[in-house]
């Protein structure tokens, strides 16, 4: 049944209080996300009108209201619910030796949506790129950055023989450390905040060829995107107190974008981005991979967050509402994916709201 998703969630209400058990609360805020609605009203709308078509609350005629829903997804422990969520996703994939991990942060602006910065909630979220799956995510504290809540992140995973990709902000000789001990390997991103670690880069790449070099092209929309990656032993550093610094540091990777804009007068533009990674694979096109892999944390998952499921318009954002509603939201991404058909992830979604047979079939498709 599909209230057996949050068999593992502890109920933090008092039981003989309650007209409503926890696993059909959660099964029509669930379904509620999986028809493209997205507030408390709608999910009181859903548990009225169409709940008890998926055998939902058959103790009862009553139907909970928007209030249930908000005093339940405040109290609710997140960590219950995120590992729910994460059970599902072993469905998928139950190990991930030898895949990428990309870490990256997401503001809800909806929290504090005239903040800048870390103020609200902040959440850092892990994301294995292949699969498209979601398997962490860690809350930052008030007025820290993502620095020290990674390795709260990394202590969580298993990421035994995964490859950990982090924006340049992770990328902390203690985080490298870090990783390396747990068993996976590093892909950071390198900016100014590593100063002489740039240099180095730098120095290496001015002097020395690459002893690999791929280059692709790719046509998309109204732009024209050529990529080059070229890749250094980082033993050709003149520095060895910088190269020691990062463990077991092997591999220099450049990756240099140039992007005609059709659309726009032909207008072109060029970037260059560095990473550091201790494996020493003898490809370019291998560290180019991870490079795109990376980028899929902001296109597949925060990007469907912010377009598909408008979570900067959410305003819920008492306790731990904002944390319980985002992994809902994660877990019917993960869902909607698994079927594969001409639909777009957002139609798919439409679909579902006027179509119960078509909501059954991403269910079924999952395996529920």
């Amino acid at each position: 049944m599909l209230i057996t998703i949050f068999d593992g969630v502890k109920d933090p209400r008092k039981i003989d209080q309650c007209t409503y058990e926890l696993g059909d609360l959660l099964a029509v805020a669930f379904l509620t996300y999986l028809s493209k609605r997205e507030d408390y009203a709608d999910m009181a709308l859903f548990a009225r009108h169409q709940a008890r078509d998926f055998g939902l609350f058959p103790y009862t005629e009553k139907s909970p209201s928007s209030d249930t829903f908000e005093r339940l997804f405040a109290v609710l422990k997140t960590e219950f619910l995120e590992q729910a969520v994460i059970e599902q996703g072993k469905r998928i994939l139950d190990v991930l030796d030898e895949k990428q991990i990309a870490i990256d942060g997401k503001k809800q602006r909806g929290t504090a949506p005239k903040e800048k910065g870390p103020k609200g909630d902040y959440l850092l979220n892990a994301y294995v790129a292949e699969n498209s799956l979601f398997i962490g995510q860690e809350k930052l504290r008030d007025k820290e950055n993502e620095i020290p809540a990674i390795p709260r992140l990394l202590d969580r995973l298993e990421i035994k023989g995964s490859i950990i990709s982090i924006d340049a902000i992770g990328t902390q000789a203690d985080i490298a450390d870090m990783i390396v001990a747990k068993g996976a390997h590093y892909f950071l991103a390198v900016k100014e905040n590593q100063g002489a670690l740039l240099n180095e880069i730098n120095d290496v790449i001015k002097y020395h060829k690459p002893f690999s070099i791929h280059s692709e092209t790719e046509k998309e929309h109204a732009r024209v995107e050529t990529r080059t990656v070229s890749v250094f032993h980082a033993g050709l550093m003149e520095d060895k107190d910088v190269l020691n610094r990062w463990r077991n540091l092997k591999t220099i990777v450049m990756v240099e974008s140039h992007t005609v804009h059709v659309s726009d007068d032909g207008r072109e533009t060029t970037q260059t981005r560095y990473y550091i990674s201790d494996e020493d694979f003898p490809s370019a096109a291998y560290y180019g991979g991870l490079a795109r892999g990376h980028w899929s944390v902001e296109n597949g998952l925060h990007w469907h967050l912010d377009v598909t499921f408008r979570e900067d318009d959410c305003r819920a954002r008492k306790n731990n509402a904002a944390q319980n509603l985002s992994l809902l939201r994660k877990l019917v991404l993960q869902i909607a994916k698994a079927t594969n058909d001409r639909l777009s992830l957002n139609k798919k979604l439409v679909r579902a709201s006027m179509d119960k047979d078509y909501l059954r079939t991403l269910l079924k498709n999952y395996g529920f």
